[in-house]
């Protein structure tokens, strides 16, 4: 195995020579570095560049950057050396040119790749030094490099199980070459090399090869009896016999037993392996004239090969994980934390000890679970589904099958362009699993409409297309996200644009390849939650997070029927508001199903006049309906739309304000009311710009009437520490036709000219009205595993009963000890050990287990007991302890009883 020392140079590469070869195609336009030239530098800094084989427009470049980065740190913490790489490193990735690699420059500064880009991203003092170009390259290289690293840690322990360790370390050779071979393999097949699951595969492949052509003393017993009988024992043979090799039978392309082997051992789908296999794996095989030969694969070839690669990514060297080299391994504590989750040590009795839940582990486990929720759907609609089709006056069967073809078809081929050349087929895997998903999703929400309606003729809804695409669409982007291709690591947004979009299937990329309004697909996400118990909270958080990006940005994109519908809603009655901020202090809480959502009026009309009453003339009735008929109320979907928006709106604003004006808590309702009035009537400030946007340009529009000194350089500084941000936010504003600009000249140009009336409001001595505070709940989707506390106790907390599903294999060690009433839970101490657990204040019998270490502050923060906080861990007092938690779970059931009734009496109120 690799050796634990750590060291910076590697027997297969030398970086410098490297660089000159990668510089090459470049000198014929650009000359070598003129050394004359460059006398106004510093001589090391000049020295750092010839190293890397810059041109002198890249020095000149990269030296004019590193005095103004220079001017504007106040303290500049880091080596010279190291920012310079940094300023290089940015100078390259914007001049678009081929100078050196990631590898190169990590070992000329002696700084591992987390170093460097923390180094990097430091140079953004005055947040408008980094371009999109080079975010984009950040967020792509980190990607990378996390999925290698993840990788790498999976091979190594591997090959620890196939492989024997031998005194002379042969088989270090044969390790070397296959993961040279993988990342060779990857590099070719996949145009994202950051998809995680597909390269795993990709290793499996490439183990398997290595396996059935290694000399069976080199294997593990368990691989060694894997092994196909008909296999016929490996040979090595020289160089100049290869081509009488080529004309002997091929031997089997494949060795299922070794390949099931493999994947049976690695909780990886066998069937989409050999898919792998018989594709990506075979194309790459047939290029390297290995497909069809016995040999073992020659390391100087795939070595060689893999180093053109590299030096035309121009990023990280991947055989250095190999070699333990300290440019791409952090430091062991950092590794501990990616690799593995604390272990809790367990007795006997309690089961197995849980894996530990690695980037990979955790992905194979939400794969094999979604697949094992959706064996019983098939890929056609179930008896059921057909007949809720058949029911209705227009049968749907005929349109969903062509729907589903059609959109099969492009999903497989965008796929197939975004992920790899030969990957059409890994597309057509995800769209049938949608399907799958699809069908056993509408068929519990049209169950769910039958008992709330009392009818089965769904046809007005099932003859939706925009509600069959949309559904189609959120259940694809349940299996994207399951599979960890869909995630939101700049904020939602697909920068570098062109290729770089292209090879981006995280969300919305769904949407662009189905061709389908954010906002029509935002209707459905909420039921298509309610609708489908097996969702992981990842899966709900990932759908949840969806939803935020197109309310805060992806739904106000020109061409979106959101603006339809508010101009709609203008024109059919000026008094009547989007959202009446009255509704703000309600919990956010309707009845409003996908069905209603979708079919909701799009444009206001008449109220239907109420039935006369006997007492009233008719005449006079009549009268009375036409003189007080008002418009139609907004639409559901506008309506809901709204109450989320502002619940979104207030949320964001309430954590800036808490970073920025902790001082000024009398500021926060202000800025809220001028952010909300900004939403409801100035709402086209929003066409093709950010929730953000609005928000930062109100906060410092109060401060400044309100003589409160709050720079924007300090505000987006501040919301750069939120979740899902992202610099595009303040640095790439809309201002006007296609002209874009930093935040500080919307506000100027755009945001103040247009409200200026309004601000200046807030600065007399009758400002507005404030808004209400709209109420916040948790999440507005309920989490069935997050365990609740019991009022009035402190340590106890009830959960519903886990799914069946739920292995203890799966469970995590805290879940493992939680009970499940109505559920068998074995032996009778085991409850003891729990009363004892609850019994115990200060869980001393928990602490027990973790073989005498010094307790820790809990993380939970516990309720006072006695007047005396907890928050620190400390016991409390008192010896009637047992006495008083007793009488506290006597009244637990009064107290919940009570709660619930309180809650069905809002949601009563609410409703009329």
């Amino acid at each position: 195995m690799p050796p634990k020392k750590r060291h910076s140079g590697t027997s297969h590469s030398k970086e410098p020579k490297s660089g000159a070869e990668s510089a090459s195609a470049d000198k014929k336009e650009s000359p070598e570095l003129s050394v004359k030239k460059h006398k106004d530098k510093d001589a090391a800094f000049v020295s750092l560049c010839k190293s890397l084989h810059v041109t002198d427009p890249v020095c000149d470049r990269s030296w004019t950057l590193w005095k103004a980065v220079q001017e504007s740190m106040d303290d500049v913490t880091d080596s010279q050396k190291r920012l310079w790489g940094a300023c290089l490193f940015v100078s390259v990735i914007d001049m678009d040119v081929a100078c050196f690699t990631l590898t190169q420059v990590l070992k000329a500064v002696s700084l591992d790749v987390t170093q460097f880009m923390s180094v990097v991203r430091k140079l953004d003092v005055n947040l408008d030094t980094i371009s999109t170009n080079v975010t984009s390259a950040l967020a792509r290289l980190e990607k990378k490099y996390e999925v290698m690293l993840a990788l790498y840690q999976r091979f190594e322990k591997m090959c620890k199980n196939i492989f024997v360790l031998t005194s002379d370390g042969r088989e270090r050779e044969t390790l070397r070459a296959c993961w040279t071979m993988f990342l060779l393999a990857k590099g070719r097949a996949l145009q994202m090399e950051d998809d995680l699951v597909i390269s795993f595969q990709l290793l499996l492949c490439t183990l398997e090869l290595f396996i059935k052509r290694c000399s069976p003393d080199l294997l593990q017993p368990l691989y060694k009896s894997a092994i196909s009988k008909v296999q016929s024992p490996p040979t090595r043979i020289s160089r100049r016999n290869q081509s009488k090799a080529k004309s002997r039978a091929p031997e089997p392309e494949l060795d299922a037993q070794l390949l099931e082997t493999l994947c049976k051992e690695n909780d990886c789908n066998a069937e989409e392996v050999k898919n792998v296999y018989h594709t990506s794996f075979t194309a790459f095989l047939d290029s390297m004239d290995l497909s069809r030969s016995s040999d073992f694969p020659q390391v100087n070839d795939a070595d060689r090969l893999y180093e053109e690669h590299y030096l035309k990514s121009r990023d990280i060297d991947g055989r250095l994980f190999f070699d333990g080299d300290e440019t791409v391994f952090a430091p062991k504590v950092q590794i501990s934390q990616v690799e593995r989750t604390p272990k809790k040590n367990l007795s006997d009795e309690e089961g197995s000890l849980v894996p530990p839940q690695t980037p990979i582990r955790a992905a194979m486990t939400s794969i094999q679970m979604l697949r094992g929720d959706l064996t019983s759907t098939g890929d056609q609609p179930s008896t059921n589904l057909a007949t809720y089709f058949k029911q209705c006056t227009v049968d749907p069967t005929q349109d969903v099958r062509k729907r589903l073809e059609t959109l099969g078809q492009v999903f497989s081929q965008r796929f197939g362009q975004a992920v790899g050349p030969h990957c059409v087929v890994y597309g057509r895997e995800r769209f049938s699993l949608g399907v799958k998903k699809y069908y056993q999703v509408m068929e519990a929400m049209l169950k769910s409409e039958e008992k709330r309606l009392s009818v089965q003729n769904f046809s007005k809804l099932l003859n939706n297309s925009t509600f069959h695409t949309s559904l189609l669409a959120c259940a694809l982007e349940v299996v994207m996200a399951t599979y960890g291709v869909s995630s939101f690591k700049n904020g939602g947004y697909n920068l570098g644009g062109g290729e770089a979009a292209d090879r981006d299937v995280c969300f919305p990329w769904i949407l662009n390849v189905f061709d389908l309004a954010a906002f029509d697909f935002y209707k459905v996400i909420e039921s298509f939650i309610k609708a489908d118990p097996t969702l992981s909270k990842n899966i709900i958080k990932h759908l949840e997070t969806c939803e935020n990006l197109i309310m805060e940005r992806i739904a106000w994109r020109t061409g979106s029927p959101l603006f339809e519908l508010l101009k709609q809603e203008q024109e059919g009655g000026a008094a009547e508001q989007v959202e009446t901020p009255a509704s703000f202090s309600q919990p956010l809480q309707h009845n409003h199903t996908a069905a209603d959502l979708y079919l909701s009026p799009m444009h206001p009309g008449v109220r239907v006049s109420p039935p006369e009453s006997p007492a009233t003339p008719s005449s006079q009735a009549s009268s009375q309906a036409a003189s007080l008929t008002p418009p139609l109320p907004k639409s559901n979907s506008l309506s809901l739309f709204y109450k989320k928006l502002y619940r979104l709106a207030y949320t964001r604003l309430k954590i800036l304000c808490a970073y920025l004006l902790s001082s000024h808590p009398e500021l926060e309702p202000i800025i809220w009311t001028l952010f909300q009035h900004t939403l409801q009537h100035e709402y086209e400030l929003m066409r093709d710009r950010h929730l953000d946007q609005l928000m930062m340009s109100a906060m410092y529009a109060i401060c400044k009437v309100k003589s409160v000194d709050l720079r924007f350089k300090t505000i987006v500084t501040s919301y750069k520490n939120m979740q899902n941000t992202n610099q595009e936010t303040f640095k790439h504003v809309l201002i006007a036709d296609g002209h874009y600009d930093s935040i500080i000249v919307f506000y100027n140009q755009v945001f103040m000219q247009k409200l200026k009336t309004n601000i200046l409001q807030y600065a007399s001595t009758r400002p507005p009205t404030l808004s209400p505070i709209p109420q916040i709940p948790r999440s507005p989707y309920k989490f069935p595993n997050s365990p609740l506390r019991v009022p009035g106790s402190n340590n106890v907390y009830i959960s519903p009963m886990k799914s069946p599903r739920m292995s203890p294999g799966i469970m995590t060690p805290r879940s493992r000890m939680l009970v499940s009433i109505g559920e068998s839970f074995g032996h009778s101490n085991r409850f003891e050990r729990i009363n004892q657990m609850v019994n115990s204040s200060d869980r001393s019998f928990k602490r027990t287990l973790d073989l005498g270490s010094t307790p820790k502050p809990l993380k939970r923060l516990r309720f006072d007991v006695d007047g005396q906080d907890e928050a620190d861990g400390s016991k409390s007092g008192g010896g009637s302890a047992l006495i008083q938690k007793l009488a506290e779970m006597n009244s637990t059931r009064s107290r919940m009883q009570e709660q619930k009734m309180k809650e069905d009496a809002e949601s009563r109120k609410e409703e009329l």
